[in-house]
C-alpha cells in the first residue's frame, strides 16, 4: 500500500499545474446521434431512428489530451486528421477547449478517424467507423517528428497513445523515444497489438490484460500468470517500469530489480469503463511529471481510473475531484 501524508498529496497536486505534456498518437472524433425508434423502414427490415440530438467529443489520443487539460496540465496533441467534415469538427473542438493545434497535421490522403454511434432509447443501434489503418507516409512522419523536435526542451513528458490507426509507426516510435531519452524527458506508452514490442527504453509501458494476453499468446487468470506476464514484458521492452492494468483486478507494477507491487481497483460501482485507460495514462504521466515516484503515480492513476468508471460515458476526471477523493479516503 502506498502511504502519502497530506503535505505530500497537496504538494503533488500543486505540481500538476501547467505541466506540458505532448500526446502523440491516433486522434479521433467520437460522434453521437441520439433519437427514438417509432417504426421500421419500408425499404428494409431495419429501425428508423428519428434523431433528436447530436454531439461530438474527442476520442483516442485527443481524449488523453483532454484528460491532461482537466488535470491542470497543458496538453500538446500531435497527430493527423483528414481534410474532411470530421476534421473540421475536430478543429472546432480543439478551438473551443483552447488546446494547441500546432501539432495537428492535415493529411488529405486519409480520413479523420471517426466513430459514429447511433443510439435510440439508450441502446446502441449501430456504430459506424471511418478510418484508415495504413501507416502515415514518410513525409507526414517527418513533419510530426520535426514538430516534436522543435518543442522537446519545453516538455515535461510525452505520452505515446497507440490505437493501431497508423500514426505511430515503428521508425517514428524509435526516433521519438531516442529524442526524449537524450533530452531526459519521461515517456509513457499506452500500446496496442501491432507495435507492442516497438516501444523500447521508455519510462512506463502500460498495457492492459487483453493486449498482454494477445501479444504473449496466453491467458492471465492467476497471480502467477500476472507475475510471469509482467516480468516478460519488462524484459522484452526494457522499460524502467511496466504498469499492467487488470480491470476489476486493479493494477500490477513491475520495476527493474524490485519487487512487484499490486494495487486493487478503486472503483466503488462500475457504471462504464469507457475512457478509463485514457484517464489512467494521463494521470500517471502528470503525476510523474509532478515529481511522484512510480508507486505514487500508479496509486493516483488507479484512483482516477476508478473514478472515471463510476461515470456514464467518457468523462475526464477533474484535478480537484481526484485529489479531494484521495484525501478523503486515505487521511
Amino acid at each position: 500500500m502506498v502511504k502519502m501524508n497530506l503535505k505530500r498529496i497537496q504538494s503533488l497536486k500543486k505540481n500538476f499545474l501547467k505541466k506540458k505534456i505532448a500526446v502523440v498518437g491516433d486522434m479521433m472524433l467520437d460522434c453521437y446521434f441520439w433519437g427514438e425508434v417509432k417504426r421500421i423502414s419500408p425499404e428494409a427490415p431495419v429501425p428508423v431512428v428519428e434523431v433528436g440530438d447530436e454531439f461530438y467529443r474527442f476520442g483516442g489520443a485527443a481524449n488523453v489530451a483532454l484528460n491532461v487539460l482537466k488535470l491542470g496540465g497543458i496538453p500538446i496533441p500531435i497527430g493527423v486528421i483528414g481534410y474532411d467534415n470530421d476534421g473540421t469538427v475536430f478543429r472546432s473542438l480543439i478551438s473551443e477547449t483552447k488546446i494547441s493545434s500546432a501539432g495537428i497535421i492535415v493529411d488529405d490522403s486519409r480520413p479523420t478517424t471517426a466513430k459514429t454511434r447511433v443510439i435510440a432509447h439508450n441502446q446502441h443501434v449501430v456504430r459506424i467507423d471511418r478510418e484508415s489503418k495504413q501507416y502515415i507516409n514518410k513525409e507526414i512522419q517527418s513533419k510530426l517528428y520535426r514538430y516534436i523536435e522543435s518543442i522537446i526542451k519545453d516538455l515535461d513528458g510525452i505520452i505515446l497513445q497507440d490505437y493501431n490507426k497508423g500514426v505511430l509507426t515503428p521508425p517514428l516510435i524509435e526516433k521519438i523515444t531516442s529524442l526524449a531519452n537524450k533530452a531526459d524527458i519521461l515517456v509513457t506508452v499506452d500500446p496496442k497489438f501491432h507495435n507492442f514490442f516497438s516501444y523500447k527504453n521508455v519510462t512506463v509501458f502500460k498495457p492492459n490484460r487483453k493486449e498482454t494476453e494477445d501479444v504473449l499468446g496466453i491467458k492471465i487468470r492467476t497471480d502467477e500468470d500476472i507475475s510471469l506476464a509482467g516480468s516478460k514484458i519488462l524484459e522484452r521492452v526494457n522499460a524502467q517500469n511496466v504498469l499492467l492494468t487488470l480491470g476489476e483486478g486493479g493494477i500490477a507494477v513491475f520495476q527493474k530489480h524490485k519487487e512487484e507491487k499490486r494495487m486493487p481497483t478503486k472503483a466503488r460501482k462500475v457504471a462504464d469503463v469507457s475512457g478509463a485507460g485514457d484517464t489512467v495514462i494521463s494521470t500517471l504521466t502528470m503525476a510523474l511529471a509532478a515529481g511522484s515516484n512510480i508507486l505514487e503515480a500508479s496509486f493516483l492513476a488507479n484512483y482516477a481510473g476508478g473514478l472515471v468508471c463510476e461515470e456514464v460515458g467518457i468523462v475526464p476526471i477533474e484535478l480537484n475531484k481526484l485529489f479531494d477523493t484521495v484525501i478523503r479516503e486515505n487521511l
